[in-house]
């Protein structure tokens, strides 16, 4: 992956149904060229998907809340990694401290998710739940492939 793989990777992460004519303009390629390196990094897995960035509200889904849920043991077994079967369920990730999973949820109101987290109590081995629900959002976007040069300076003491 080099910086032209990057800037290209920003073209599509703004906005996915560009022509390869129009990112070639952006990162000084040929067309071509931008869709032979678009071809390689679906191959080698860098992108992994072409999906459609959906408003939740707009889908009837405004409520965003952020799930913590403390289980009996580890937490990463079927029945807990199975709730991606639940379209409400848009992420779940195992986390270090104090809670083992954590689940990104849209819903459509309070009683709806009063009603998911009732659903997420009945599964086998859920101790517990710790919700956050969103007021608004400032920032929501997929992996950025630009990298930041400096980011690392100064926090290794030599």
């Amino acid at each position: 992956m080099d910086e032209l793989d990057r800037k290209i990777l920003g073209e599509l992460s703004c906005d996915a149904t560009q022509s390869y004519a129009t990112i070639s303009s952006a990162v000084g390629l040929s067309a071509p060229a931008v869709h032979e390196r678009v071809k390689r990094m679906r191959a080698s897995g860098v992108i992994k998907a072409t999906v459609a960035q959906i408003d939740g509200t707009a889908v009837g889904k405004p409520l965003l809340a952020f799930i913590h849920v403390d289980t009996v043991g580890w937490g990463k077994t079927g029945a807990m990694l199975a709730l991606d079967a639940w379209p409400e369920v848009e992420e779940i990730h195992s986390a270090t401290g104090d809670t083992c999973l954590i689940l990104k949820v849209r819903v459509a109101s309070p009683q709806a998710l009063e009603g998911l987290l009732s659903q997420i109590y009945d599964v086998e081995g859920v101790r517990g739940t710790r919700t956050y629900v969103t007021l608004s959002t400032h920032l929501e976007r997929s992996v950025q492939a630009e990298v930041s040069k400096d980011l690392s300076d100064g926090l290794f003491v030599k």
